[in-house]
């Protein structure tokens, strides 16, 4: 008997994959989690039915969402991760020799012992002793701060269930509060292609907020019509004029992201490039 997961996103569209082992399942407080052996994507993280992560792309995304603010910024000494509990961000994160300290905020405690049992090629670094795990609500927990982080980014699943509450305006003007005067934040921010009204209603929502906002784009396979967005946010630093410096990017090993990758994030695509002049008046 064949075992598949099947995401149906649409009333005429849906993604499968072949599943060749299940190896854990739980119903957490805050989410059904689930860990399964896919045939062509290795191990994945599934919460709520829908795929988080997997052993083969993980690199993508991960990079994508984390180099882009850190390669931004001149010296992002102290991050802040919310969401994330794979520790696939904070894993790219602490490429950055400059990092001093990282903070991996993550609600469901659950999502964090599963990825470092299953997932290790993922959470490798949670053990790092530059970073620490706080197991909070991130939009509680952004609140006690004041001029703290260079970087936060918000590596959140999507806005449904215990996610929901990181996508609106009062979560935001907390993050603008909580970085530095020069600090950057950054937001998975859904499909371009799907999801087009969202992302644009966040990066209204980020324009009204910081003095410089963008939404960039990668291509991720696993993700629904594998095209994704980013909302980013910065204080001063603007990341669609900024080419990483030789010296720094030498430090730092990717298998997607370099400074063509992060320079072409930020050339959009016609149709969503008339969509945002509009949500621009």
């Amino acid at each position: 008997m064949e075992l598949w997961l099947t995401e149906q996103h649409t009333d005429g569209y849906s993604v499968s994959w072949k599943i060749k082992e299940t190896l854990h399942v739980e119903k957490t407080r805050y989410q059904h989690l689930a860990i399964v052996d896919t045939v062509d994507f290795g191990r994945a993280l599934v919460l709520d039915g829908i795929l988080q992560t997997t052993e083969k792309d993980e690199f993508v995304y991960h990079e994508m969402i984390t180099h882009v603010p850190m390669f931004s910024h001149p010296n992002p000494r102290r991050v802040l991760v919310i969401g994330g509990g794979d520790g696939g961000t904070i894993k790219e994160v602490l490429k950055h020799p400059e990092v001093e300290k990282a903070v991996l905020c993550e609600i469901d405690e659950r999502v964090i012992e599963n990825s470092r049992r299953f997932l290790p090629t993922i959470s490798s670094a949670l053990d790092d002793p530059r970073v620490e795990i706080r197991v909070e609500d991130g939009i509680e927990y952004i609140k006690k701060f004041e001029g703290e982080f260079d970087v936060v980014i918000v590596d959140s699943s999507d806005p449904v269930g215990p996610a929901t509450v990181l996508f609106g305006e009062e979560f935001y003007r907390g993050i603008f509060k909580a970085l530095t005067e020069d600090g950057i934040f950054v937001a998975q921010t859904e499909s371009p292609l799907f999801n087009k009204e969202f992302l644009l209603k966040v990066y209204r929502t980020v324009a009204a907020i910081f003095p410089i906002a963008r939404i960039y784009l990668t291509a991720i396979a696993t993700y629904i019509g594998g095209y994704w967005g980013f909302t980013l946010g910065s204080k001063k630093y603007d990341p669609a004029t900024i080419t990483p410096s030789p010296e720094r990017w030498k430090k730092i090993k990717t298998d997607f992201y370099n400074p063509e990758m992060h320079r072409a994030a930020f050339a959009l695509p016609e149709f969503f490039k008339r969509a945002l002049q509009e949500a621009q008046k």
